[in-house]
């Protein structure tokens, strides 16, 4: 059986094989403390933009900070526990202490325009916009003439 092909492949597959490790860098320098889960990442491609998507269900716009420093993207998280004096309320198990979370990406300048990243916060996903540059948008197909 032949393989199928599509014209999203080229695309993902030049992403994953050349710029992969380049764009993102997975060291351990991601960190969540004792009491936490790391937030899972998802990174899409598309013609103008990489968009990083960052589960982060329960927390607020206000409990990121999101840093860019010589091409490293840092993406910081921290949800403070409510334990008010006058709460009164006891549980006889609690488990919800989701409380902060260290994502670092180091970015290949040649292919992301640093001064063009946006974020936006809804429904539980944090999402970063990370406009490609003019270099590495794909290119049409130019027809060329034979003399």
């Amino acid at each position: 059986m032949l393989p199928v092909k599509s014209n999203l492949l080229p695309t993902v597959s030049r992403f994953f094989e050349d710029d992969w490790n380049n764009l993102f860098d997975w060291t351990n320098r991601n960190f969540s403390n004792s009491n936490s889960t790391l937030p899972s990442v998802n990174i899409q491609e598309n013609d103008e933009h990489f968009i990083v998507h960052l589960a982060a269900p329960g927390m607020k716009k206000e409990d990121f900070n999101i840093e860019l420093k010589n091409n490293t993207l840092c993406i910081k998280g921290e949800a403070k526990e409510n334990r008010d004096k006058e709460n009164k309320d006891q549980y006889t198990r609690r488990e919800f202490c989701y409380t902060q979370f260290q994502r670092i990406f180091n970015l290949n300048s040649s292919l992301v325009d640093s001064k063009k990243i946006d974020a936006s916060y809804q429904d539980g996903i944090l999402q970063i916009h990370l406009a490609k540059k003019e270099e590495a948008k794909e290119k049409p197909v130019r027809q060329i003439k034979i003399k």
